[in-house]
């Protein structure tokens, strides 16, 4: 049985120990999406939502989200970031806005928490700014495409499972 990370010798979490690892530079794109109804779409096509422009209010919230990490999952490494950028757009049937968020650094440990964060907070935050309209908006799909650099090399999702 392999070894837990987040465990010591006693049972007792923590944080790994991550120093003596080389430094490289390390990517993650993750995607997720919000399935919306053809009102709440067209809302945030023509910029009508009450509360402002959604999808630049998401791209804004999963830019800090990703910054904030370690603030949302314990045991994560505060990793100084290179790059967050955070794509949403609007897509016909079915309805829904699809995030895609790529993360990258140079350093001692992946990104792959920093992008999924991002895709789930521009995801609640697109909830957040539509909830008025409508309720029964679904948050789905959240899922790692993409994760290169370190010892564990390259990840990439099989094309069908994107």
């Amino acid at each position: 049985m392999e070894k837990w990370t987040h465990f010591d010798e006693q049972g007792n979490a923590r944080m790994v120990e991550v120093s003596a690892k080389p430094k490289t530079l390390r990517t993650a794109v993750a995607a997720g999406e919000v399935q919306i109804n053809a009102e709440t779409y067209a809302l945030i096509q023509s910029g009508g939502c009450k509360k402002g422009d959604v999808l630049t209010v998401a791209q804004i919230a999963g830019i800090m989200a990703a910054k904030h990490t370690p603030d949302w999952i314990p045991l994560c490494h505060p990793i100084l970031l290179s790059g967050v950028r955070v794509e949403l757009s609007l897509e016909e049937a079915p309805y829904r806005v699809e995030i895609r968020a790529t993360v990258s650094c140079s350093g001692a440990t992946g990104v792959e928490m920093e992008a999924l964060t991002a895709v789930s907070a521009a995801a609640l935050t697109i909830y957040d700014m539509c909830k008025a309209v409508q309720r029964d908006m679904v948050i789905d799909r959240i899922r790692l495409l993409h994760k290169s650099g370190g010892a564990s090399g390259t990840y990439e999702r099989k094309a069908e499972d994107q």
